[in-house]
């Protein structure tokens, strides 16, 4: 394949038919290589450190990968379909420029994963190139950045490599650590406590939400022909068995390790597998597994920040060195975040995940009612890019549904900085992530039927119109319009 070839062209617009390739397995290898990483580790081994039990901790991550991988997955069969950033199609409940309410959250978001996936990367690269954990980290975000510009195909290629090196190093460290372990001791020392098992289910229900802004970035190069059950079911099963296997080696980890693991978690996972080569080996896969995943937080954030940028600017076609331009400037953010951050990472992240879950689950719940039930998985694609078009510039009913989800969690959130009145009635139980999909669903849902009965225009009033049929739908010259 020549270089120019290897290098993406597009960003915000439409692929066309011509340049659409690959199948729906693709999406299996690139979420199984993101989520066999030492972020996951961490994200699981929280269950535990904050008080679960190893049994009922393994179940509520699995309820929640399962769960919130299903939203994800959902995501992800929109990209066939429209051949679209997801973020893009959120125009389409908000508005041309409403829309970048969610993003402006989701840039926030891109930095914070970049910044949390630099600490633990940092300090993996430090190791091999026997510098210390500040160089670590700069030379990790320079090479994240780097293969980030270069864009979808080598992002895909870097996943199929990682999930098939990063599984092997898995199932290494799995035999070691069950040498350590006396697994019949932690199985039976199983205790439900639903606030701890609601936290396991939260945590990794928001680490499957957090792809929702992103999923279909990666399967919108996919035919048009593609199976959006395909799709659908290779991105739950990399996504969810990746992770699950992640968070439950985490788990085991921190029921065994205790301190010498929340003191220095890159340490040892690799100590545990051994020394010399071995270790050497081990920090490559940890650099490699959260490349794999910083990588697609960098393109995410780049097409988030154009996405937003061109609602005003009306610009669909972005250069190379614009390009390189704003994937800099998520590198420089997430970098000097990494930086400041980098001594208290364990508090910080579990907070983090858990405030990524109060912005992002309205958001989802709202795309997907939206594309699914009210759509019937047809936008007016050009209208996307036209603040004067069918969508409008600004949906307010959207928008304040939206305003709706994030209000109606408070009560029932959990953080650090923030408990909610309504937790300690519930046992201390964080169920916030299920009302703020249920809640602004509900409220979309009525509105958006509501006002198709009364043909409402979004140019007119800004309210939830009718979509158009398809023979009415405007065409695009070679890709046409879903």
């Amino acid at each position: 394949m020549a270089a120019e070839d290897l290098v993406e062209r597009r960003s915000i617009d439409v692929v066309p038919d011509d340049e659409r390739h690959g199948t729906a397995f693709s999406q299996f290898t690139l979420w199984l290589g993101a989520n066999l990483q030492i972020t996951a580790v961490v994200t699981g081994a929280l269950a535990v450190v904050f008080g679960g039990d190893v049994v009922w901790s393994v179940i509520g991550l699995l309820l929640g990968n399962l769960l919130g991988g299903a939203v994800m997955a959902l995501h992800s069969a929109q990209g066939p379909k429209l051949g679209l950033p997801q973020m893009i199609q959120s125009r389409a409940q908000f508005g041309v420029k409403g829309a970048v309410v969610p993003l402006l959250l989701v840039i926030v978001m891109y930095v914070g994963f970049f910044a949390s996936g630099s600490v633990l990367a940092g300090q993996a690269t430090a190791e091999l190139t026997h510098t210390n954990d500040t160089t670590g980290i700069i030379i990790f975000a320079v090479v994240t950045a780097v293969t980030a510009a270069v864009g979808y195909r080598v992002i895909h290629t870097l996943g199929r490599i990682a999930s098939v090196i990063c599984a092997v190093a898995f199932v290494y460290l799995g035999i070691r650590l069950l040498d350590r372990v006396d697994l019949s001791a932690l199985l039976s020392d199983a205790h439900f406590d639903l606030p701890m098992f609601l936290l396991a289910v939260s945590l990794s229900a928001s680490w499957q939400l957090a792809f929702g802004p992103y999923v279909a970035d990666y399967s919108r190069y996919l035919p048009r022909t593609t199976s959006g059950k395909a799709t659908f079911w290779w991105t739950l099963s990399g996504s969810a068995l990746g992770s699950q296997w992640s968070m439950t080696f985490g788990v085991l980890v921190a029921a065994t390790a205790g301190d010498a693991f929340l003191a220095n978690q890159v340490g040892y996972v690799v100590g545990l597998g051994g020394t010399g080569l071995i270790a050497s080996f081990l920090y490559f896969v940890i650099a490699l597994g959260k490349l794999t995943i910083n990588v697609l937080n960098t393109y995410g954030g780049f097409m988030s920040m154009v996405t937003s940028v061109s609602g005003f600017r009306g610009q669909k076609v972005l250069s190379q060195r614009g390009r390189a331009v704003y994937i800099a400037l998520i590198m420089i953010a997430g970098t000097t975040v990494a930086l400041l951050g980098k001594d208290s990472f364990l508090t910080s992240f579990k907070d983090f995940l858990l405030f990524l879950l109060t912005f992002f689950t309205p958001w989802s719940a709202i795309n997907l009612v939206d594309y699914y039930l009210i759509s019937k998985e047809r936008y007016d694609i050009p209208a996307l890019s036209d603040p004067a078009g069918r969508y409008g510039a600004w949906r307010w009913d959207a928008l304040v549904v939206y305003g709706v989800g994030l209000l109606a969690q408070l009560p029932f959130l959990v953080t650090h900085f923030y408990t909610g009145p309504l937790v300690e009635p519930l046992g201390g139980a964080d169920v916030s992530w299920i009302v703020g999909l249920v809640v602004p669903a509900v409220l979309y849902w009525l509105l958006a039927r509501r006002g198709a009965t009364l043909g409402l225009n979004p140019d007119e009033n800004g309210g939830i119109a009718p979509l158009p049929e398809a023979s009415e739908l405007r065409t695009v010259k070679n890709h046409g319009s879903p």
